[in-house]
């Protein structure tokens, strides 16, 4: 899949020279003419770039800055500002509203280019992350548990994934799915955010699966936290009817039609508290374990691990 980038200029005729400068690089091209398409076009189609016009219709370029810098999923996602030319106070309203980078017009084709590859370059090298959720992947999820294992500290990890979601996905589709899981990535920031330490740490593993790493006397406050915000946040997932039903219909493994609840939320939590860590395999063991047990119960919970070292 290539590089999408947006453009977002009121005026077609810049929108079609920067095209033209940027097809040359075979970039996928998005376009939006006012800030409030902007906004749409990326919650829709998350580009890995945004050519953002300070002076657009509905929302300013400062605004949409701002709105995307404050959103968690969206706010490492890179901005070049364009400005007029000498117009100073734009430049800096732009760095100020979270721009990482800015062009004057009219600009010279190969200088932003230039800008443009220096600054994918940095976001790339920057974030190792899941391209859905832009939460951190699999490898700063290892380096992360493999730092706590060497501080020696008492750690609490969860694993959570979400149950009856291939369910859905079939019924619903992909895009709708994709939804579910970013709404799942931004609730867990928000409750870690809100209940937990300035450096705990939330990875999306992939699929529908999370990992947070917290301390012993937070993981209860946040499980219970996480569980709640999702029953809330979970009908507005469905349509009138399942909502009203409470479940859909599918099919089962054999072919056959049963009512399948809506999609829950299981935590398995691994700490070392009882027993000795030594390595990152140990967690991924006992997390799968737990988590497993976790979803054999009826909607959304969550499973400690309280057994006392390995037998």
């Amino acid at each position: 899949m290539g590089i999408k980038i947006l453009i977002v200029d009121d005026d077609p005729d810049i929108r079609d020279v920067l095209k033209l400068t940027l097809s040359e690089e075979n970039y996928e091209i998005l376009e939006a003419g006012d800030g409030e398409e902007a906004l749409k076009v990326i919650h829709d189609n998350q580009p890995d770039l945004i050519l953002l016009d300070y002076k657009i219709p509905k929302v300013d370029g400062r605004e949409v800055c701002r709105r995307i810098k404050n959103d968690l999923l969206l706010r490492h996602l890179p901005i070049i500002m364009v400005t007029g030319k000498g117009e100073i106070k734009d430049k800096v309203d732009g760095i100020d509203a979270g721009a990482d980078d800015y062009v004057v017009k009219p600009f010279e084709p190969k200088e932003l280019m230039a800008h443009i590859r220096m600054i994918l370059r940095h976001t790339e090298r920057d974030l190792e992350a899941n391209p859905l959720t832009r939460l951190p992947g699999n490898v700063s999820i290892l380096k992360e548990l493999s730092k706590r294992i060497e501080e020696q500290s008492l750690f609490a990890i969860g694993y959570l994934d979400l149950d009856k979601f291939k369910s859905y996905n079939d019924k619903y589709g992909f895009e709708h799915g994709d939804e579910v899981i970013r709404e799942t990535a931004r609730l867990l920031i928000r409750a870690t955010q809100e209940n937990g330490n300035h450096d705990d740490f939330v990875g999306h593993i992939g699929g529908d699966d999370f990992v947070i790493i917290t301390t012993l006397d937070k993981i209860d406050i946040l499980c219970r936290k996480i569980i709640m915000d999702f029953e809330n946040l979970v009908p507005s997932f469905y349509n009138e009817k399942d909502r009203k039903n409470g479940y859909i219909l599918g099919k089962d493994r054999q072919g056959l039609e049963q009512k399948i609840p809506l999609i829950s939320i299981s935590i398995g939590i691994v700490t070392n508290e009882f027993r000795k860590i030594t390595h990152v395999g140990q967690i991924g063991e006992i997390g799968a374990e737990l988590k497993a047990y976790a979803k054999s119960l009826e909607r959304s919970n969550y499973v400690k691990d309280r057994r006392v070292e390995d037998r």
